[in-house]
């Protein structure tokens, strides 16, 4: 079992955030605020795929006031992202946000960082000490950064903080938020930047999140990718999954196939992904763990912890539920059979 980090708890919006609460998804909309509407859009297809936190980009007064609209028609909390002009930050306040990210490296003055303050103070919501490693002051490191703008916040009595150190470098991002990890007890957003297009970028975010969350670090991830926002939000999720952290349905394993395979494995393993992760699907909400194998040497011995699954030859194979036969199904029928016994088992 992963001993958490121990932090304080900020409240994002009616989402608890900190150790004694689960680890939370976060994503980016890729839309321009200002179009409320696509926004909107967006927003509803990440909160479809499991999406916990929002964060939008606020380039200018237009976008920090599309904040307010946006609000009305999205069911969890949003985070403004504001570079350089803190006045960005007051308006997106003003407009309802529930978080402000603001980012030491372009926004340093004390006077104007105390004028945000004091406006979330006010509205009772959090902000984010967002550091990446392309915008760091000179001469300045993500640890003597962030110690020195947290001072500046605690100073204002405010202590509604999160914090996240990225780096594009995987090593940079895992070594910054261990040494930050005991020198305050603020919860972390962990997450790679501009870790490239999904083949690479989810390899990079895995390793460098997975780390940091097996060290019990972490408190929201969001994984960073060139690409369809919602496989940033799967790809969390796998992430999570993957470490027992959290459970967002079926777990499929299915072995690599060789030589020995006689059926087409990979296309029945995609059609029973889609099948068990549709919203209609009846197990989507289950914790249940599927084995699709594609011969007798990795069938229900590799695979005896499984809840259900199918260890095919020649174009069938033997559906086992925990680890005993049940009965032989035609490969072309086996998708539909795991549901049927799946639906059995969870009603």
């Amino acid at each position: 079992m992963i001993k958490r980090r121990k932090t304080r708890t900020v409240n994002l919006g009616g989402v608890k955030i900190g150790s004694p609460y689960p680890v939370r998804i976060q994503s980016m909309t890729k839309t321009d605020t200002r179009d409320a509407k696509k926004t909107i859009v967006q927003i509803k297809e990440l909160e479809g795929a499991g999406c916990e936190i929002v964060r939008v980009a606020v380039k200018d007064k237009e976008a920090a006031r599309a904040i307010k609209e946006i609000k009305k028609e999205i069911d969890i909390p949003l985070v403004a992202d504001i570079h350089f002009d803190y006045r960005l930050a007051l308006e997106s306040i003003k407009s309802g946000a529930d978080k402000i990210r603001i980012n030491p490296g372009n926004i340093s003055d004390a006077e104007n960082l105390k004028a945000v303050i004091t406006a979330a103070k006010k509205k009772k919501i959090p902000i984010r000490i967002g550091l990446n490693s392309g915008s760091l002051p000179k001469n300045g490191t993500f640890i003597s950064t962030t110690l020195k703008y947290i001072k500046l916040f605690e100073r204002q009595n405010f202590r509604d903080i999160i914090i996240s150190l990225k780096s594009s470098r995987v090593r940079e991002t895992v070594s910054s938020y261990r040494n930050l990890a005991g020198l305050c007890d603020y919860p972390f957003h962990l997450g790679l930047t501009a870790s490239g297009p999904p083949e690479g970028g989810i390899v990079k975010s895995a390793i460098g999140i997975g780390t940091l969350l097996l060290d019990g670090i972490g408190d929201t991830i969001r994984v960073s990718l060139t690409g369809d926002p919602v496989l940033e939000v799967i790809t969390a999720q796998q992430i999570l999954g993957a470490l027992n952290l959290r459970s967002f349905g079926p777990e499929i394993i299915s072995c690599p196939t060789c030589g020995r395979c006689q059926v087409e494995l990979s296309k029945i393993v995609r059609n029973l992904e889609s099948a068990v992760r549709s919203p209609q699907s009846a197990v989507r909400g289950h914790h249940i763990t599927i084995a699709i194998m594609g011969c007798e040497v990795n069938g229900p011995g590799e695979a005896k912890d499984a809840d259900i699954g199918i260890a095919f030859g020649k174009e069938s194979g033997m559906l086992f539920k925990n680890g005993k036969a049940i009965k032989k199904v035609k490969s072309k029928d086996a998708v539909k059979e795991l549901l049927r016994y799946l639906k059995s088992s969870t009603t």
